[in-house]
């Protein structure tokens, strides 16, 4: 009996150190990469900002952002003192946006886990996207999670437009709230658009002036987080973005005082 006894408890002990192996094996070892996408002038910049404001205390953060020619956005965030700035990496795409975010990731993948290694470990990396349309959707092979950006100065149509980045973002942000009343743009009707086309994805009305909203922001990714680091969240792909094209005259999103 004590040999039978002993043999159980190895075999559990055995069981338990698989678990655990599996378990830890499902688990990622790096930063939740997140990404930010929307059309240009949605304050897509100002939110990184604003996340880097709220979480920075708390947890090892880094930032890439894209542009076409310039880093003109990652200028903007190093100047607002958010983040220590060589933990702020600028990517040229010298191509329209959704090119260096969905058809070949390769220069930001570069870029995440060059500032994975040189400041690991990291718990959240932030990606911005260049400004791009509504069909603007990260490739999971560089975003973990995503959010999409659209604001009330847009119209307060955008979002019954739908397109992948409204409807399958892991978030839909509505920036912007503070200006609805000068714009005339009923800020709940809009909220109920998004959420009628994201079939109950979340939908968050932001604006960098309200705090109960950014407090909101900051604790989705914190859930978000816990679940990366859990092996809970699965990425997934909002939908491929339907083809189009871009004038040379293609714009930056520049609107960083407010956006």
């Amino acid at each position: 009996m004590p040999d039978q006894q002993s043999n159980q408890q190895s075999n559990q002990q055995s069981e338990q150190h698989l678990d655990q192996q599996s378990e830890q094996h499902s688990r990622p070892s790096r930063a939740l990469r997140l990404g930010v996408a929307g059309p240009v002038g949605t304050g897509k910049s100002s939110i990184l900002a604003t996340l880097c404001r709220e979480l920075a205390g708390e947890l090892a953060m880094a930032v890439v952002t894209n542009d076409i020619y310039t880093d003109e956005d990652a200028r903007f965030l190093r100047s607002a003192g958010v983040l220590p700035t060589e933990r702020i990496r600028a990517v040229e795409t010298g191509a329209c946006p959704h090119t260096a975010i969905r058809d070949d990731v390769s220069a930001n993948l570069d870029a995440v886990e060059d500032l994975e290694e040189a400041y690991g470990p990291l718990d959240l990396v932030l990606v911005e996207s260049g400004g791009d349309n509504l069909t603007a959707t990260f490739s999971p092979a560089l975003a973990d999670a995503q959010l999409f950006c659209i604001d009330v100065a847009g119209g307060g149509d955008v979002a019954r437009k739908g397109g992948p980045g409204i409807t399958g973002a892991d978030l839909l942000i509505i920036n912007k709230t503070d200006l609805a009343p000068y714009v005339e743009v009923d800020v709940a009707a809009m909220v109920a658009d998004a959420s009628h086309a994201r079939d109950g994805l979340p939908v968050l009305a932001l604006s960098k002036n309200d705090p109960v909203s950014v407090a909101e922001l900051a604790d989705w990714v914190r859930k978000m987080l816990e679940r990366h680091r859990s092996g809970t969240h699965v990425p997934t792909d909002p939908g491929p973005m339907a083809p189009h094209s871009h004038s040379h005259s293609h714009s930056h999103d520049h609107g960083h005082d407010g956006s």
